[in-house]
This record gives C-alpha cells, structure tokens and sequence, in this order.
C-alpha cells in the first residue's frame, strides 16, 4: 500500500515508518524538518511541511495523490514558539479527514492517546479528543489507537526523562502520589498500526494500546534503573509544588527553543495517571500488549545506553553552565574595565588597544552566552566559544606570556571551558 505517515521520524511515528518498510509498503513520511529522516530512512518518500499550515483540505488534496491510506503519528506537547498545539492536532486533523474522504483514501489510522477527552486537564489532551471526535463522525474506515505510556528503544521525551531519572546517583527524587501509570511497547504500537493499516483489526473503533496491571512511577523507575545495570537506588518523594517549580523552568526553556520533555503539560499527565481499557485490544486480536518487565527485558542495555541516562540530566547543566560562565566573564569584564585594561598596559599594551581588546571582549562573551541558551544559535555559540578562547589564549600568548603560569590561572582556567563547549556539541541534539 501507498501510505502517509504524518510526523514519520519522531519517537512513535519513526518506528511505525520502519515496521511499514518492512512489510513492503511504499512510506511517504511527512513533518517540519525531515533532513535526518531521508538519511535514516532513505527507502521513504518525505515532505518538509509544517502541520499548521495544513489546516484547510485543500492544503492536503496535493499531498494525498496517489495515497492509499494515512497514519497520523504526529504531536505536540505543548505550545511554544512555532508550536501550536491546537492547530497541530485539531485544525489540521480534521482538515485532513475531509481531505482523505474527497480523495477517496482507503483508511486513516490516528495515533492518539490513553486518557484523550474532551474535558481533559491538558490542552494536549483536549485537541487529540477533538480530532478522534471528528474522525469518528467521518465516513472513512477508521481505526483510533490510543498508547500508554510509551517505553522503546529510541530516547527522547518522556522516555528519555524517565532514563535520566533512574541513571540519576544515589538518591531519585519522584513526585508525590502519582498514581497507577499504564505503560506499552514501542514495537507493539507499530505493529498495532501496521495490522490496523492492513486491516487485520477490526475497523470503525478505538483501542488502547497497553499492559493489563499499572504501576507506581517508582515501580517503574526501578525497574528501568535495574535494566540499565545500575545498582538499587532510595527513592524519595518530593512535594508536588518542587516539581512544578523544576518542571516550569521546562517551560522556559521550550520558549528558548529546546523540546524539554519536563514541561508541565507532561507533570500533569503523571499526576494525573495513565491508564486505560486494554481489553478491547486484547478481544480484537487474541492477546495482551507486553508487561512492563517483558518490555525491559527485550530492550538494549549496554554502555550507550548508560551514557546516555547519565548525561540526559547533566545537558541542561552543561548548557546552563556554559551561558552563565560567559555572560558573567563578559559582565565582570566591563565592570571592572579599568583593572583589565591595566593589567594590559602594564604589559606594554598601548591603551587604545588595551581599551578596544578589553570592551570588544566582554561584549562577545555576553553575546555568547546569551546565544548559548537558545537552541537556534546554541552550536554556533559553542563553536564561537571554542574560536575566542583559542584566540584568546594566542593573543594573550604574546602580549602577556606571564599569565600562563599567574597563581590565579586565568589562562589555564579556559581549557576547560573550551572542552565542556566541544561536550556540549557532542549532546545537543534532542532527538
């Protein structure tokens, strides 16, 4: 079958494209930036295109040529800048059912979400009921598939958060009194979308896709801690208004432009719970999804895996680190201007260059370190703060050579400021 799969690289929509290419169907993967996704999935057919400027049927006409059916794998946790949540998973959505039924495609299968309702606590929540609402009240042959809390792999969002968390040492704080959380396979949603595509399931109905027994998000952070082979680790409760607090810093930095899964929209998932009714799905195809320990136990844990839960935590610190090491280097340099400009003269440094090399400095460090926190100019920042301290460290070579062995350190000191920035490339992809 010729089939689109809408946000086709992302967490679940990537192993949906993969298990599609290999039962043979011809992928047309769709999403805002799909540079990456033709070079891991190069078998597909992709088309850049942003979901928000998709919210009339004939913006979808052109890209529903030839498509036989469609599988909406595409989300958005929260608003933020170029990210609207509403539009993304309502207006486009059901745009696009009206679309597929003038243009005559066969079935449509929406990815949505244990727990969507129209009087849900989230707006995430919300605009995904909105959407199963309408596809429901559509002619087309339909199938709604509804995950838990979606455990794979691949890391990032939630999972990814989750793997920080139980890497972290000695003491995981948790939030107080979550409630029973429901989890499923990543491989068992892509093979439920897959036989859902190939009408293996019954059509025209809504399953949730997860584990018959819940558990306590402590229950689950142990048992992803152990199968990452680390040793046991006390768990303790922190009050709620803590996490909050952490978690509206996620917040901050989504408007910055990082995709943080700790944003609130996902704290009130988990204070809300995750659960659902598995028992639909398991009548329609004769057994249950994989228990949360059958998950585990099929996942990789080797010393990449460890890697990175470890440092999932520690790269908002690097970045946080790096910003306010150069943002308070360039303000202590113009505010103690006078005192740098001397340290210069007395060097022989006449006091024009000495003024220009001290000001032209501090204000490249600030502008550096401002760039740092944003994810669009975070790289360039970086690699900008590798370039000034090598420069620095060879135009003070030859105008005070003395300094690299000043009691204070001031040039040994910036080595290792260079090298956090080269760590700071190396994690800052999110996904």
């Amino acid at each position: 079958m010729r089939i689109l799969v809408l946000g086709g690289y992302g967490l679940i929509g990537g192993a949906i494209t993969t298990a599609l290419l290999a039962a043979g169907h011809d992928v047309t993967g769709l999403g805002r930036s799909v540079a990456m996704a033709r070079s891991r999935w190069p078998q597909a057919r992709w088309l850049a295109c942003d979901l928000q400027d998709l919210a009339n049927r004939e913006a979808w006409l052109p890209l529903l040529d030839g498509i036989e059916a469609v599988v909406n794998a595409a989300g958005v946790l929260q608003d933020g800048p170029g990210d609207d949540v509403a539009k993304v998973q309502a207006s486009a959505m059901i745009a696009l059912f009206a679309a597929c039924a003038e243009a005559g495609v066969s079935r449509v299968v929406q990815i949505s979400a244990a727990g969507a309702a129209a009087d849900a606590s989230t707006l995430f929540m919300r605009s995904k009921a909105q959407a199963d609402a309408a596809l429901k009240a559509s002619s087309l042959d339909w199938i709604i598939l509804r995950p838990g809390l979606v455990i794979g792999a691949p890391a990032y969002g939630g999972t990814a958060m989750l793997r920080g968390l139980a890497a972290l040492p000695g003491l995981i704080p948790l939030p107080a009194g979550t409630p029973t959380l429901q989890t499923v396979a990543l491989d068992d949603v892509s093979a439920a979308a897959v036989g859902a595509v190939e009408g293996r399931v019954p059509s025209r109905r809504s399953y949730d896709l997860l584990e018959e027994r819940g558990h306590s998000l402590a229950v689950i952070v142990a048992a992803l801690r152990a199968s990452l082979g680390f040793a046991p680790a006390r768990l303790v409760e922190w009050p709620l208004p803590l996490f909050r607090l952490c978690f509206r810093l996620g917040d901050l930095a989504g408007w910055l432009g990082w995709r943080s899964p700790m944003r609130t929209t996902a704290l009130i998932q988990i204070e809300g719970g995750i659960s659902g009714d598995p028992r639909p799905w398991i009548e329609a195809t004769g057994r249950p999804l994989r228990s949360l320990p059958e998950t585990l136990a099929a996942l990789p844990s080797s010393v990449q895996e460890r890697w990175f839960a470890r440092l999932f935590l520690l790269k908002p610190m690097i970045i946080v680190t790096l910003a306010s090491f150069w943002l308070a280097s360039g303000l202590i340099g113009l505010w103690q201007r006078e005192a740098a400009e001397a340290v210069l003269v007395t060097r022989g440094v006449a006091p024009w260059l000495a003024e220009a090399f001290v000001l032209a400095g501090a204000l490249l460090d600030i502008a550096l370190g401002a760039a740092m926190l944003r994810q669009r100019t975070m790289a360039i920042a970086a690699f900008g703060m590798i370039a000034v301290t090598a420069g620095y460290l060879a135009a003070g070579t030859v105008l005070t050579p003395g300094l690299w062995v000043d009691p204070l350190g001031p040039f040994v000191k910036t080595l290792p400021a260079a090298l956090l920035a080269l760590v700071a490339l190396a994690v800052r992809e999110g996904r």
